[in-house]
């Protein structure tokens, strides 16, 4: 998840409880719908997907880059390839939070390099995330093009970062929360958006 609110680092950490105030945006059905609709956008774009690379961004972002992967598959009968980008220590917060856990960079055998290389992560807020990513992804290869693939869109740009797929565009508040949960993690497919929790709650 892209954000950079210092009172909710999200990635690489256990995420909090949704708000009890949290309300479903996105259902299960919901999210096989949208993540259809974008692999076909995804191989109308590149003109078959043959040169496509999937990189997820831990950690629902590698869930979702995986699930378009199939998705990808069901419609060109080819394998695409997938993996994942850990940007823990490409990001500008590290000091001031906590050390957090690395996740895993997995790079598909044939690499980067002169392919079109798809990011794919749950939320897009403050695109400091994808920031990162981008540096994370310079010191791998060089890729011919790349990609921004999104569950959600909600908004509060920080920097000149835009999604080229997108599930839903979710306008909110900056005092919000927008909490993404995925059967393979969370036991469920859905997507809460709630009330923030202040230091009281």
């Amino acid at each position: 998840m892209d954000t950079q609110d210092p009172q909710n680092p999200q990635h690489d950490l256990p995420q909090d409880p949704p708000p009890s105030d949290a309300r479903p945006v996105l259902e299960g059905p919901d999210i096989a719908r949208v993540l259809t609709r974008i692999a076909h956008e995804i191989v109308e774009r590149a003109k078959g997907a043959d040169d496509v690379v999937l990189l997820g961004i831990p950690t629902r972002g590698v869930f979702l880059a995986q699930r378009l992967a199939a998705k990808l598959a069901e419609i060109t009968d080819r394998k695409i390839p997938v993996g994942s980008l850990d940007i823990t220590m490409y990001r500008d917060d590290l000091r001031m939070h906590p050390p957090r856990a690395l996740a895993r960079t997995e790079i598909p055998g044939d690499g980067i390099d002169g392919r079109l290389v798809v990011l794919v992560d749950d939320v897009l807020f403050s695109g400091r995330t994808i920031r990162a990513a981008l540096d994370a992804l310079n010191d791998i290869g060089r890729p011919r093009a790349v990609q921004l693939a999104v569950l959600v869109d909600r908004g509060h740009r920080e920097l000149p970062i835009r999604a080229d797929y997108v599930g839903k565009n979710l306008p909110t508040s900056l005092r919000e929360t927008v909490k993404v949960q995925l059967a393979e993690e969370d036991g469920r497919d859905t997507v809460l958006l709630g009330a923030k929790r202040t230091a009281q709650q």
